[in-house]
């Protein structure tokens, strides 16, 4: 045996190359075995030589004609080179000659795609697929999810992939590309059920746990899915993707703190990705810890400067803090991405009432209720803007308009009686309270936060009253 086998190959070759050449040239003794012929024209096709590939395989037909290996290599090249039809004829004549050759079955689907013939392709590879065993049949069922998946026929895609690891249950291409089908089909309960008998027979594999994992995550099964996941990673203790899953679990579960644990590992194993930081400023967002929140937001905002939300997510931080001047810097930086985003104008306008910049704040949430008039949110910001500011008339002219922009919100009714008694009209607002109040009592709660002091007024707290005993019989 050779001690450098790479080095006799590479020279075998190099005589093969040298014998095709006296061939050419029509020297004598220039006789080359079928499978010299087979290595030449893979030479040629792995450095795209796509001619002179051709020129070998017509060369190697002419010496041995009955070779199915030699056409089926030619109707392969004629793909590359885009002649379909000629290497559908060609395989039809391998086919004659050699039909057991799956290659011949993958080629002839190749064709039919490329000709947009993709039911003639699934029919083929289907019927091909009853002749086959091992190896072969689970590459032709590769090759026909890829043809399901061509033309949308997503369920049959998961069918194939089944029978493939009912057959194959190590195979990880079809490990990881069942996961994604999965989820894709929402064939959760079947994937719980193959991949537990994966488990069963091979119970040490990392992919079979993950999928199982995925699977239950997909039914909402949190507290499942993690087991599973908990799995994956002691077997595979590197295993980023089942440290992500874990954490997004855990933030379904609320459980931030372990989601932190384990999303902090994902950064050990991987690069920074900017939705990994997210997700941790996210869980430290819901804990109340906003400084270890807004660190991380704008870790994921270095690493995507792009993405105005993360400039909106580190304002948010800063309103919870009551630093409103901070806030407004990071809702500036997210407005020069998207100027009328809705969220961004209705927080820089509670930040500027905060600070009593009344006509900043005007301007502010004036763009949410243009952008969207139908919004209750928006119209509430202002109505409660203008009430602050003292703008009476306009905010009782604004209440109207949001009354008949949101087919009538009593909410707005209430804002009417409020803005009614501010410029001292006691009895159309007292009116308009109890028409509110009428349609919906609860709102009173509301009416009372923006303004304590109408609890002053003896006829609010009677009608008040009034409406609690109703209640109570």
């Amino acid at each position: 045996m050779s001690k450098n086998p790479y080095r006799q190959d590479r020279e075998e070759l190099k005589e093969l190359l040298q014998q095709f050449a006296n061939l050419k040239a029509g020297k004598t003794n220039s006789f080359i075995e079928e499978d010299g012929f087979e290595r030449i024209i893979d030479y040629f096709d792995e450095k795209e030589q796509f001619p002179q590939a051709l020129e070998a395989v017509e060369a190697g037909i002419d010496q041995y004609p009955y070779s199915a290996a030699l056409l089926i290599k030619k109707a392969d090249l004629l793909i590359s080179l885009r002649r379909y039809k000629e290497s559908l004829y060609i395989l039809e004549q391998a086919e004659l000659l050699d039909s057991t050759d799956s290659s011949l079955y993958i080629l002839k689907t190749d064709a039919y795609l490329a000709l947009d013939m993709q039911e003639k392709a699934a029919s083929l590879l289907e019927a091909a697929i009853e002749t086959f065993e091992g190896e072969e049949k689970i590459d032709l069922l590769f090759e026909l999810a890829d043809v399901y998946d061509d033309y949308e026929n997503f369920e049959k895609v998961f069918d194939c992939l089944k029978i493939i690891l009912e057959q194959d249950p190590a195979n990880e291409e079809a490990l990881y590309k069942i996961c994604f089908w999965t989820d894709f089909t929402g064939r959760n309960e079947e994937g719980i059920k193959l991949h537990q008998a994966i488990i069963e027979e091979i119970p040490f594999n990392e992919l079979a746990w993950f999928n199982l994992g995925a699977a239950y995550q997909g039914l909402k099964l949190y507290e499942k899915s993690i087991d599973a996941y908990q799995y994956a990673v002691a077997i595979d203790e590197k295993f980023d993707y089942a440290y992500r899953n874990m954490g997004d679990a855990y933030m379904k579960l609320r459980k931030y703190k372990d989601a932190i644990e384990v999303l902090e590992k994902v950064l050990e194993l991987t690069r920074p990705e900017a939705v990994i930081y997210e997700a941790i400023g996210h869980c430290h967002d819901k804990l109340s810890n906003f400084a270890q929140a807004r660190f991380h937001y704008k870790k994921a905002s270095h690493l995507n400067p792009e993405d105005s939300q993360l400039h909106y997510k580190v304002a948010c931080t800063y309103m919870n803090e009551g630093t409103w001047n901070n806030a407004i810097k990071s809702l500036e930086s997210a407005l020069k991405t998207h100027l009328m985003q809705p969220e961004y104008n209705l927080a820089l306008g509670r930040c500027y009432m905060q600070l009593g910049n009344i006509d900043e704040a005007i301007t502010y949430l004036g763009n949410v209720v243009r952008i969207r008039p139908k919004n209750v949110t928006g119209w509430t910001e202002l109505l409660k803007c203008l009430y602050l500011g003292r703008l009476f008339d306009e905010g009782l002219e604004y209440a109207q308009f949001a009354l008949e922009q949101t087919d009538s919100k009593p909410i707005f009714i209430y804002f009417k009686s409020m803005f009614l008694f501010a410029a001292g009209k006691s009895k159309e607002a007292l009116i308009c309270l109890e028409n509110g109040m009428a349609i919906n009592p609860k709102l009173i709660k509301q009416f009372i936060e923006i303004n304590p002091a109408i609890l002053q007024q003896q006829q609010v707290v009677e009608l008040i009253a009034r409406y609690k005993k109703k209640k109570s019989r």
